[in-house]
């Protein structure tokens, strides 16, 4: 899928489990809610770090661009280095390492590390990186003909409030783990759910997803999950456009609704 619908879908999972966590009668705080929702629109982008034209790529200036002829190339070497005779052969490294749930997994494993370790100055960087490539997603047509500086400002101005609202009392800092030191452990569970939703929207696709690496499947360890081809659409088709992003946001809106308790 393309970049808008990635994080549509990202921000309507994290709503959605916001609804859940409602219904199970242990509601989030709503900046966890708000906060969650951003950070998974934002991370629903990233696993296309391993493609030079995403939007990702743009999003940082040079450092992104840079960062993602790495990861394309560490992707394919990895690749190369796992595959099995049935794997087809490949040129690049798109929609392999980072388009897994290992790869998910460890990255926000790493943010939650991170945030807990690093303390405020690194749940900040965690929530401005996160939030320019909201930005980017779901204020795509804006973010295009603004400039990237007033991208990045909007990012850091927005983190810099968010972070200082979470920090206040009862709102969220130390939500679902409570324990001491243990504040901001949660901001991990977004970005995988933002990766993995990212995952499962490129499997509807025509080229389908290696969600399931490393474990082969079918004499090929990276087996292309997807449902049968008659149902898969080509990304930027009328079925993303048209169906798929007016249901993210009806399913964003009913949750977000449920999880305060509007409905």
């Amino acid at each position: 899928m393309m970049g808008p619908a990635h994080s549509l879908s990202g921000a309507a999972a994290w709503l959605g489990v916001g609804a859940a966590t409602a219904a199970a009668g242990h509601p989030m705080p709503w900046p966890v809610l708000v906060v969650g929702a951003l950070v998974c629109a934002g991370a629903a982008l990233a696993p296309d770090l391993d493609h030079k034209a995403a939007t990702i790529s743009r999003a940082f200036g040079p450092v992104s661009r840079i960062l993602c002829e790495i990861v394309d190339k560490l992707s394919y070497a990895v690749y190369q280095a796992t595959r099995k005779p049935g794997d087809k052969r490949r040129t690049g490294g798109h929609r392999t390492l980072t388009h897994t749930w290992l790869w998910a997994v460890v990255i926000g494993a790493g943010a939650s590390a991170l945030a807990v370790a690093g303390g405020r100055w690194a749940v900040l960087a965690i929530l401005f990186v996160h939030l320019v490539l909201a930005v980017e997603g779901l204020l795509w047509r804006a973010a295009r003909v603004s400039s990237d500086v007033l991208v990045w400002l909007l990012g850091a101005t927005s983190a810099w409030i968010l972070a200082g609202v979470l920090d206040q009392p009862g709102n969220g800092s130390d939500w679902l783990f409570t324990g001491p030191g243990q504040e901001y452990l949660w901001l991990g569970l977004p970005i995988v759910l933002g990766a993995l939703v990212h995952d499962i929207g490129d499997a509807l696709t025509v080229s389908g997803c290696p969600i399931l690496w490393p474990i082969p499947v079918g004499g090929k360890r990276w087996y292309a999950l997807g449902p049968p081809k008659a149902m898969r659409f080509r990304a930027g088709s009328w079925v993303e456009l048209k169906v798929l992003m007016p249901v993210f946001m009806i399913l964003g809106g009913v949750g977000g609704a449920s999880a305060l308790n509007v409905i």
